[in-house]
């Protein structure tokens, strides 16, 4: 069988044997950091004017997101020298003495009706001057959102580029095993706190796609005992099936402004490549050939499709114009590339990289041609950039299961999101939340 099946087509053989292994809700740990990070001190929020202290800790949360960009390395609590919660209250030469080039501080105050006001100040240590202050109201159940809401802020000042933090992964997982066996389709922080089961089935599901608003995800469920496509919004669990034709359904794939659907098809012979129009149904061809033409992307100006082929004898990857035209290849180094995903600027592509039995997550400089590998694992897959282009998420094996991680793009930063049991595969990183309105 064709190496490229494995990241699309042998899952969907794989679940039809029901061989898919064990999957589980995810945590973070922090495998790698890198040197020469921005010093950063987050002190505790102050909520000694609230009835009862808040369970959420909002500094913990912040640092968390920090230290996971790359960008920050927060000190160590035991080194900070004062409790400030307000900036007339620093001391600008202490924390300047403790190495902090940044302070983040803050305090929860209640409101009527049992929600809080969250503020919170950015300074710059060594100009002695406050880089941001917001305050935000707050219901209980926000105050994780907020908090990365905030660590987004931080992140965006420093960087000039959108945080990510308070955006959402989509997997799949499986509980049990034998008859108890039930296959999920989760949604997380990126954090991997908050997990909601958008939809368990008996059968296979796979390929979960978000759409561009984060309202719905496409995935392919097996529950008729066969792949099909299906639409699921999200706040209302309301679905469609968009796709149950003969043979292969499969690796559904949102255009930038939510109408379409790509699909991999094989009704007409060979998987090929269809545009599916969602509100019509009506499909378009895409590609024909007797090869294997899978995972299909859109480019960020909706224009073309960016997919994988074996057409030249081994897997690489394609891009098609919608208007017509032949593909046009884009990767050359290296017997095997596969599974695309592109940045927001439409410049680059992360991908899976196979060479000597290693299949490695790598990046893709469309304009100059140059890949540069990312990972040094063995059994990577299923690659997916965060909203900002600034990391990417992808699944691996460690033992004989399958856990998530980060990487950036430059290889330098990696953390693990692991799974307390079995086994996770198929990530797929969600689009921006709407931004607050102040």
């Amino acid at each position: 069988m064709k190496r490229i099946l494995f990241t699309t087509l042998l899952p969907l053989l794989l679940a039809l044997l029901g061989a898919t292994p064990a999957r589980a809700v995810i945590t973070i740990e922090i495998t790698e950091g890198v040197e020469g990070a921005i010093p950063v001190a987050v002190v505790g929020f102050d909520m000694t004017q609230l009835p009862v202290p808040l369970k959420t800790d909002l500094a913990s949360i912040i640092t968390s997101d920090l230290n996971r960009s790359g960008l920050f390395k927060v000190l160590p609590e035991s080194e900070y020298p004062q409790r400030p919660s307000q900036s007339r209250q620093v001391q600008y030469p202490l924390w300047k003495a403790s190495g902090a080039e940044f302070l983040v501080i803050g305090r929860v105050l209640p409101r009527e009706g049992g929600s809080y006001d969250v503020q919170f100040q950015f300074l710059d240590v060594l100009k002695r001057k406050q880089l941001l202050g917001y305050r935000f109201p707050v219901r209980a159940r926000s105050l994780r959102a907020t908090a990365h809401e905030i660590s987004d802020l931080i992140y965006e000042k420093i960087t000039g580029t959108r945080g990510a933090f308070n955006t959402r992964i989509a997997y799949i997982s499986v509980v049990g095993k034998g008859k108890n066996k039930k296959y999920v389709l989760q949604v997380a922080d990126t954090d991997g706190y908050n997990p909601q089961t958008i939809l368990e089935s008996d059968e296979p599901l796979m390929s979960p796609a978000w759409s561009p608003d984060g309202a719905s995800l496409a995935y392919v469920s097996f529950e008729n005992r066969r792949p099909e496509v299906f639409i699921q919004h999200l706040a209302s669990a309301r679905r469609s099936k968009m796709a149950g034709f003969k043979g292969l359904n499969n690796a559904p794939a949102w255009s930038p402004d939510g109408k379409k659907l790509a699909l991999v098809l094989s009704k007409d012979g060979s998987p090929d490549i269809y545009v599916m129009d969602i509100a019509t149904r009506k499909l378009r061809r895409i590609t024909r050939h007797r090869a294997i033409d899978t995972e299909p992307v859109f480019t960020p100006d909706g224009k073309a499709l960016i997919f994988t082929s074996d057409r030249s004898g081994s897997p690489q990857l394609y891009r098609i114009a919608l208007s017509g035209g032949r593909p046009e290849r884009l990767t050359f180094e290296g017997p095997y590339n596969a599974a695309p995903d592109v940045a927001s600027d439409g410049k680059r592509l992360a991908l899976l990289y196979g060479e000597q039995g290693r299949y490695r997550i790598a990046e893709l400089d469309l304009e100059d041609s140059n890949l540069t590998v990312l990972t040094e694992n063995r059994l990577d897959e299923s690659p997916s950039f965060a909203p900002n282009g600034r990391m990417v998420l992808y699944a691996t094996t460690r033992g004989n299961k399958g856990v998530l991680y980060m990487v950036s793009l430059d290889g330098r930063v990696q953390h693990k999101l692991s799974d307390q049991a079995g086994d996770v595969r198929e990530p797929a990183w969600g689009p921006y939340k709407p931004l607050r309105t102040q």
